[in-house]
């Protein structure tokens, strides 16, 4: 028996009603590299202590089949609120409230695509997950195993990151039409993206 699903068009109504800044993209034209997961590994002071990043993430090359499996994706952009009470070098509090935004939004997103016949529907967040005060590998020392990932607190809500994950976000953004740039300043106006794979 067949999975009754609405129609592409019809989803996309539906997900703007969740979160109205939508915008489709090809599954091709997700743009995966390995350099991307450097960045965390070198430049974030939360890589190893979330289970949605590095080195517990999918690898570039997992993520770049998963994308094989999938026909579209829809991105969803979020205006960051800083917390003045962290300084921008401390980004992942500086953010909390429009990271945990987003990751609510993702999960929601994924689900009524789900509910909608798009079983396949899975997302990625941005930056380190915020579901938890802290995460299991912050309580613990030294890294865990991956078996442990099991004890995450909020396990059905969970998604990597599309960097931890090997996503290029730049260029994945660009060819989804999006207007960016580089910021040389917070005060500028973060925006902060996701992404729901469908099929």
């Amino acid at each position: 028996m067949a999975v009754k699903k609405i129609s592409i068009a019809a989803l996309f109504s539906r997900l703007q009603e969740v979160h109205p800044d939508l915008r489709e993209i090809s599954a091709g034209d997700v743009v995966v590299a390995n350099w991307v997961r450097l960045k965390c590994r070198y430049g974030c002071q939360a890589y190893g202590r979330h289970l949605g990043c590095p080195p517990y993430s999918p690898t570039p090359e997992e993520t770049q089949r998963v994308l094989e499996e999938y026909r579209v994706g829809v991105i969803a952009r979020f205006e960051a609120v800083a917390d003045p009470a962290f300084p921008p070098q401390r980004l992942h509090h500086h953010l909390w409230g429009s990271i945990n935004a987003v990751h609510e939004t993702i999960f929601q997103l994924e689900r009524s695509a789900f509910l909608a016949g798009y079983y396949k529907a899975f997302g990625f967040n941005a930056l380190p997950c915020t579901f938890c005060e802290t995460c299991i590998p912050e309580e613990r020392e030294g890294a865990i195993d991956l078996t442990e990932v099991r004890s995450c607190r909020h396990k059905n809500k969970v998604r990597p990151s599309m960097e931890a994950s090997g996503i290029d976000v730049f260029a994945t953004l660009e060819r989804a039409g999006c207007d960016l740039a580089v910021l040389d300043s917070y005060s500028k106006g973060v925006a902060l993206f996701g992404l729901v794979l469908l099929d």
